[in-house]
């Protein structure tokens, strides 16, 4: 099947044939015909499937066919709703390029920056809002956003809403929605807390589920390198220097951590840039920016920064840290090998993290093969343990003041016990005296 054959308005065929879409991916041949009879859709398809244009392609081409008729101030008739700010402008970026030859208008809003520019253009009005949970509820609370008019709704990565905390924004988004709609909810993963909410924002609905038993990206080369903590640092730069003319996104578990692997990396010489929530928006945008165009080589990101990163011809993704979600392994490897691309995921494992491997073989249903020798095999044996040894001593030290404080508090228990025992005897010598003298 061609996207030719989809009978799309000719306006978004033009985008799309310019932005090479040739063939649907599986996850868009089997959504778009089920969205554009209308009916609600429940996605899960792994991060990489091409999630954005199956659902965004028949809302689109719907809204392009009412466009024709319509009149008077643009107002929001389709909402979607992301997780990140990189994944809400990721979207935007897409849905723009998709709408280039209609006269629809597509906004993002989200935090991280002033909501000035985005309330200015919610006053102007748009056809299609992308929105992060947290701004979209802070300007519907001050009256700037209204569904009066909506139409379509898709929540997308449903289970990274979850992970961040936004169930309770969500809920109270759903809750404000208009009742008549067409409701789309998509996922990489389906634990009983996404299909609990799954069933509370879809009506009639018709699943769609790509390989639910392929928990990884086909196309991806996965392997894995045993390194100590002190020697993780080394084999990276070492790495990196063997693959000079790739893009390269580097995942840390910890936005501290991401800073750290920055800082090892320019004192060597070798480009880099963090993204993480501690980063402003400009600062984030800008990193990602030259990333994709190249300027900048390697990329260093905590989990929640990377859901949006969507780069043509990412051919490699390092697991600095092992994550200890399963299933955010899948996402990060994800970020290469993306649609009909192939790539690899390298990830390094230090003692502490191996239980992590384990649970990440288990869901993968399979083995990560392991890539063998390095540069730094016999320092990473001398130190492998250091770290527990550290822990352990950091566990003994504060295992020690625990036990000095309660110590102090013995003490100071038993002076104020022996000041009130001297008090009591000496009221109770002072009593018997008068009782004497009576």
């Amino acid at each position: 099947m061609t996207f030719n054959e989809l009978g799309l308005e000719r306006a978004l065929l033009k985008a799309l044939n310019e932005q090479g879409y040739e063939r649907p991916t599986p996850i868009q041949e089997k959504s778009i015909p089920v969205l554009l009879k209308g009916k609600d859709l429940l996605g899960v398809a792994q991060t990489g499937t091409g999630k954005t244009a199956a659902f965004g392609i028949p809302i689109l081409n719907n809204l392009i066919i009412e466009n024709k008729t319509a009149k008077g101030k643009r107002k929001i008739k389709a909402l979607v709703i992301a997780p990140t700010r990189e994944l809400a402008i990721q979207i935007g970026d897409n849905f723009n390029a998709y709408i280039k030859y209609t006269n629809l208008k597509a906004a993002m809003i989200f935090g991280g920056v002033k909501p000035v520019q985005q309330i200015k253009t919610l006053k102007y009005g748009v056809d299609i809002l992308i929105a992060t949970p947290g701004r979209l509820l802070d300007l519907m609370s001050l009256g700037h956003v209204s569904f009066k008019d909506l139409k379509y709704v898709v929540l997308d990565e449903a289970d990274q809403m979850l992970d961040m905390g936004f169930i309770h924004d969500i809920k109270k988004i759903i809750t404000k929605l208009p009742p008549k709609r067409q409701s789309l909810f998509f996922s990489a993963t389906m634990p009983k807390s996404i299909v609990e909410l799954s069933k509370k924002m879809l009506g009639d609905f018709e699943r769609v589920t790509i390989k639910p038993q392929q928990a990884t990206a086909e196309k991806v080369t996965q392997g894995i390198y045993f390194v100590s903590k002190q020697n993780k640092p080394k084999l990276l730069i070492h790495l990196l220097e063997q693959t000079k003319n790739d893009s390269i996104l580097v995942f840390s578990r910890t936005k501290h951590g991401a800073n750290k692997i920055v800082k090892k990396l320019d004192n060597v010489g070798i480009k880099s840039a963090a993204i993480h929530g501690n980063k402003s928006q400009i600062a984030r945008q800008k990193a990602l920016t030259s990333f994709k165009e190249g300027k900048l080589k390697v990329l260093v990101a905590t989990d929640i920064a990377a859901r949006g990163i969507d780069v043509d011809d990412l051919s490699l993704v390092i697991n600095y840290d092992l994550p200890n979600v399963p299933e955010t392994y899948v996402h990060r490897i994800g970020r290469t090998g993306r649609a009909n691309a192939s790539g690899t995921a390298i990830s390094f494992c230090m003692n502490e993290e191996r239980p992590y491997l384990k649970d990440i073989e288990k869901l993968i249903k399979q083995k990560v093969p392991h890539l063998g020798e390095h540069p730094f095999m016999d320092d990473s044996k001398e130190t492998e343990t250091k770290p527990i040894q550290k822990e352990r001593k950091e566990t003994s030290n504060n295992q020690k003041k625990h036990q000095s404080r309660n110590k102090n508090k013995k003490n100071s228990r038993s002076r104020y016990s022996k000041r009130s025992n001297y008090k009591s005897k000496k009221n109770f010598t002072k009593k018997s005296k008068l009782g004497d003298k009576s």
